[in-house]
């Protein structure tokens, strides 16, 4: 287990680099040093018997020292850290990141034990660009499904304001999305939504300070883009009342689809999410969606939109790059729209 926590660690480290947050990368490579010469990350660890890749461990660890930073229990340590001054370094940071963990280890035991949730609001400007190839041909009014939501705050996509080189779309608001987009821009048609519903297997709830806390805790602290998108987000999710399930995503996608009404079109959608459910799940959501699609009529269509690795989409071994696509029934056309990361800092659509 120990090689497979340090792999993990220098692969999640490389990430971070590439992601744009050398801080993030090079706290997890003093939490893999720490580890690997028996501190106390490696104390923590010691009963870790999963797969710490699939359990984002590293990511789970960033997110407890941030975390901490947020409700001020260290303010030595906040008053370090990027989201409080321009010139850290984390050779100020890690002595006392590794005291705090020394001191309250039961607190980061228990921090640790829950999944990361970003809730990426840049991943909805991909998202969008699919739904605008269905409101294309599509007229009428559309209820939207989203599974795997986590706090819901890509529930409010179409009241975002997106903006790239080359297009824009959405009336002016507090959250502002844009990234590098190449290729043609989508089609900028007007999208009727009538309803929205969400669910995820653990919902945090962003009207409580604490869950809301924590969530932001996951977001890279020396990314002040996106610490304020995520803000800016909040906010409207708070005035709009958006609300997540707490459910089986097999099981509230099966309900929703199977007494889905007649009289207007449904798109099912999720981003980053399809790959945590245990197979038997993942198998059972994309049953439900493809035997309702044989289903669907041209006066209630049925669209599947996804923000997916490529390598679990198309079976490409090893590929880093994650897939948006768009397929539709009556028919089952699939679509792919283009392609990106998983925090959507560029987008190749595809002609």
């Amino acid at each position: 287990m120990k090689e497979k926590i340090l792999a993990h660690f220098a692969e999640q480290a490389m990430y971070c680099d590439m992601f744009g947050s050398p801080f993030t990368a090079q706290l997890i490579r003093r939490i893999s040093e720490d580890y690997e010469q028996g501190g106390p990350i490696a104390s923590l660890l010691a009963n870790w018997n999963t797969s710490p890749r699939a359990d984002a461990l590293a990511l789970r660890l960033a997110g407890y020292f941030h975390h901490a930073v947020l409700i001020s229990r260290d303010p030595e340590l906040a008053a370090h850290y990027p989201s409080g001054v321009a010139n850290w370094t984390i050779d100020d940071i890690w002595p006392l990141a590794r005291a705090l963990l020394e001191r309250e280890p039961s607190t980061a035991a228990q921090f640790i034990r829950s999944a990361p949730q970003t809730n990426e609001t840049r991943r909805s400007i991909a998202l969008l660009a699919a739904f605008l190839y269905f409101a294309e041909t599509w007229k009428g009014e559309i209820d939207m499904l989203e599974i795997g939501a986590s706090a819901g705050l890509n529930l409010n996509w179409d009241l975002y304001t997106y903006k790239t080189k080359n297009w824009a779309w959405g009336a002016e608001g507090p959250v502002q999305i844009d990234t590098d987009w190449n290729g043609p821009p989508p089609p900028l048609a007007d999208i009727n939504v009538r309803s929205r519903a969400a669910c995820d297997l653990n919902p945090l709830d962003i009207s409580d300070e604490a869950q809301r806390l924590q969530l932001k805790s996951y977001i890279w602290p020396d990314q002040p883009e996106r610490l304020a998108r995520f803000d800016g987000a909040v906010e409207l999710a708070r005035e709009t009342g958006v609300q997540v399930e707490r459910a089986d995503a097999a099981e509230w996608l099966a309900q929703k689809l199977r007494t889905r009404a007649q009289d207007a079109a449904t798109i099912v959608y999720h981003s980053v999410f399809l790959q945590y459910p245990p197979r038997a799940a993942r198998e059972a959501i994309i049953d439900a969606i493809t035997a309702e699609g044989l289903r669907a009529t041209s006066s209630a269509p049925l669209a599947w939109v996804r923000l997916e690795p490529e390598g679990l989409i198309d079976g490409v071994e090893g590929s880093p790059r994650v897939v948006v696509d768009i397929t539709t029934w009556p028919g089952g056309k699939r679509r792919i729209i283009g392609y990106t990361d998983g925090h959507v800092r560029a987008v190749y659509a595809v002609e």
